[in-house]
């Protein structure tokens, strides 16, 4: 079977879209063209690769597997072609960041606009998505800078770690909004909007209700900060969330206390330990470091690791 990239590239460019529509304007190639491309794909695989649902084509399970394991080559040849492009119109430089979802929704892009201001001609590539993939990213060379949550993947990699306390977030409404901490016990019975068993603030926050004796009442699960959050203004549940998600979200339809026993996030930021950064790279690292240096939980430089 010898797949052509361009029916990758069509692939990929509907999962991101939703629509022939969105995808043929991404690749400036007509609404046919791409239902070509997806045709002959489904004919070569043997596959049925979307259903279609409200005007929208939501890929089947075998297209998700399939846009995991092709995501970093085309990601990889728009990075080349954009490169390029710099090279011809001789930019003042790149920066490639990718960060975690919920510092990409506040922190991030304001570290970049203030990172910005002095270079006008800067060309600018951020990118959001799951710790392991912006490992796998960096590692790659498609970004410069990672911001993930731990543990590490790759031992060539160089890390700076952090850890970040978290916060309970809850509805202003609700009544255990008057207290400044909370613990286990005063939470015992609130509905919890929680990350996946898999998640380290999960784990975390199990084990220290199990360690309080109290049940914990995880009501709903979901994958992102940010969509805990969202329920949390709702009124529906509380949540353990990290600060970036709630420091840099303005609604007045939640507030955050304290969790005792503290509860860590652990973060890092990630460069590449088989290429070395750009000078642009080196100064937006410091600057980065610099504004994260406030959330590290015990106060002390952060370096990176031996």
């Amino acid at each position: 079977m010898r797949l052509r990239f361009r029916q990758l590239q069509a692939f990929h460019a509907v999962i991101e879209s939703g629509t022939a529509t969105g995808a043929a304007e991404a690749l400036g190639i007509s609404q046919p063209g791409i239902s070509n491309l997806l045709t002959e794909l489904e004919r070569q695989t043997g596959l049925k690769l979307f259903e279609r649902l409200h005007g929208r084509l939501v890929p089947t399970p075998e297209a998700e597997m399939m846009h995991r394991e092709i995501d970093t080559v085309v990601r990889g040849l728009d990075h080349v072609t954009q490169t390029v492009v710099d090279l011809q119109n001789k930019q003042a430089g790149q920066l490639q960041v990718a960060s975690q979802h919920s510092m990409s929704f506040g922190f991030v892009p304001q570290a970049i606009a203030e990172f910005a201001k002095s270079r006008p001609d800067m060309n600018i590539s951020f990118q959001s998505q799951y710790s392991s993939k912006i490992q796998e990213w960096v590692l790659s060379g498609l970004f410069e800078i990672g911001i993930c949550e731990m543990p590490m993947l790759y031992d060539t990699l160089h890390v700076y770690p952090l850890s970040v306390e978290t916060r309970i977030a809850l509805h202003p409404d609700n009544p255990l909004a008057a207290n400044d901490v909370l613990t286990p016990a005063a939470l015992q019975n609130e509905p919890f909007v929680v990350m996946g068993p898999d998640h380290i603030t999960q784990r975390r926050l199990r084990d220290a209700f199990e360690q309080a004796g109290v049940p914990l009442n995880a009501r709903i699960h979901s994958h992102l900060f940010k969509n805990l959050l969202a329920f949390v203004k709702e009124g529906m549940c509380v949540a353990l969330l990290d600060r970036f998600g709630v420091e840099f979200d303005y609604d007045n339809r939640f507030v955050t206390r304290r969790f005792d026993p503290p509860i860590m996030m652990e973060m890092a930021v990630i460069t590449s330990a088989t290429r070395p950064l750009s000078q642009l790279g080196k100064e937006f690292l410091e600057l980065l470091l610099n504004k994260l240096q406030p959330y590290k939980a015990d106060g002390t430089p952060i370096t990176r690791a031996k």
